[in-house]
């Protein structure tokens, strides 16, 4: 095969073909065996999660003055919360997650969030994405420069379950994309063996680009094989078609296989609810069940790897905590993080609540911060990954944070 017909299959050649890594360019990563059992999955919810409907506060009657449509009822009615404490109940759509509550391997940090108060959603997630809220110059990702910090492993230690890779692991060390769906088993130019033998041939080098293929070829084989034995092994038993469901038993197999993934990210949209939000069903509740499905999907699937893994969900801000005129919400501030492992000190309510009273309302409309994302995530940082206080320091730069939580059973 010709040179410039290889270079033309080049423009055929997507991101899960090579690794992409930083902002404009390719690099070849160190591969060294790593040590390290532990376990980090991100799922981000873009557009905003109405965290209040989420984990309710059922005993505040403010909730209900300010959502007479949309409110979740209480534990003792009719399609009511999922009591958690006494205090908070999960939203019932939620149900397939109750029994790790009840396990005391979910635990969810309310009134938590981002300080910043932009409302826009792009600038919401770029800073928390890029742990630095209010500083749009910063080119890198948290998780990525937690990658920096961890012993340098195999191809796919770093694996983004998406189209493209996000802000959040944007930075030096090369990560590993695979498309959602149906997309994951895609066939693409460099399969064949003909245009793959010279591909091989041109960049069998030494040159950055030609590292940069090799260690793409190596992870793109990794999860290529991976995924090829989950299909056999799915012939007694079909996946559900929820598509977040099957994305998580994909990663989750990536976590405990060969693939030795150790961080892992998903995002989930359409959490924007201005309208037609609704309370036990509505578009919430349609979104949720899946969620719920997923998660409970991907904790099962990682089976034993479970009790080594820390799962963190969250979203870019909450919502108001008055309904609108289209019995919807509007864009807010304090939200609800989610944490699930085998190690979490679950079964609990964290951080302070700041209630919904009037006056204690984040510029009179929203759910107040009472605990930085940056001090849950730190938190689980060294109590999981058992990385150092200096360590976390760089990862979330320029914050000085003594209010660690304890999350992670030792």
């Amino acid at each position: 095969m010709k040179r410039r017909k290889i270079i033309q299959y080049a423009s055929i050649f997507t991101a899960a073909t090579l690794i992409p890594v930083g902002m404009s360019g390719w690099v070849a990563k160190t591969v060294a065996q790593t040590n390290s059992s532990k376990r980090l999955i991100v799922v981000f919810l873009r557009g905003a999660i109405d965290g209040l409907n989420v984990v309710v506060p059922y005993r505040e009657s403010a909730y209900y003055e300010a959502r007479p449509t949309i409110a979740i009822p209480t534990p003792d009615e009719e399609g009511g919360v999922l009591d958690l404490d006494g205090r908070f109940g999960l939203h019932p759509a939620l149900a397939d997650i109750m029994p790790l509550w009840k396990q005391r391997s979910l635990a969810f940090i309310h009134a938590c969030g981002s300080p910043d108060p932009t409302r826009s959603h792009f600038e919401a997630q770029d800073y928390m994405e890029s742990g630095t809220p209010g500083i749009k110059s910063t080119q890198d990702g948290w998780m990525n420069r937690l990658l920096a910090t961890l012993p340098q492993g195999t191809p796919t230690q770093a694996v983004n379950v998406g189209e493209t890779i996000p802000r959040i692991l944007k930075g030096s060390l090369a990560v590993a994309n695979l498309p959602t769906g149906r997309k994951a088993r895609r066939k693409l130019a460099i399969d064949n063996p003909v245009i793959n033998a010279a591909f091989d041939r041109l960049y069998s080098g030494s040159d950055p680009l030609s590292l940069a293929y090799q260690e793409g070829m190596k992870a793109r084989e990794i999860l290529m094989q991976e995924l090829n034995e989950e299909m056999m092994q799915a012939s007694r038993g079909a996946p559900s078609p929820v598509n977040f469901s099957t994305d998580a038993r994909r990663l989750a197999r990536l976590m405990k296989g060969d693939a030795r993934t150790q961080l892992g990210f998903m995002a989930l949209g359409g959490w924007d609810t201005h309208a037609n939000q609704g309370s036990i069903k509505g578009r919430l509740a349609r979104f949720l069940k899946p969620l719920g499905e997923g998660l409970a999907t991907l904790v099962r699937e990682l089976g034993s790897v479970y009790s080594d893994t820390t799962i963190v969900v969250m979203s870019e801000f909450g919502r108001t905590v008055r309904e609108n005129g289209n019995n919807g919400t509007d864009h807010g501030h304090g939200n609800v993080m989610w944490v699930l492992g085998g190690k979490v000190n679950g079964g609990k309510i964290y951080g302070e609540w700041p209630t919904l009273a009037e006056s204690a309302l984040y510029q009179g409309r929203d759910l107040a911060i009472t605990t930085d994302f940056r001090d849950a995530i730190a938190s689980i940082l060294e109590q999981h990954l058992q990385l150092s206080h200096s360590n976390s320091s760089q990862i979330f730069p320029d914050y000085t944070s003594s209010n660690r939580l304890k999350l992670i059973i030792k």
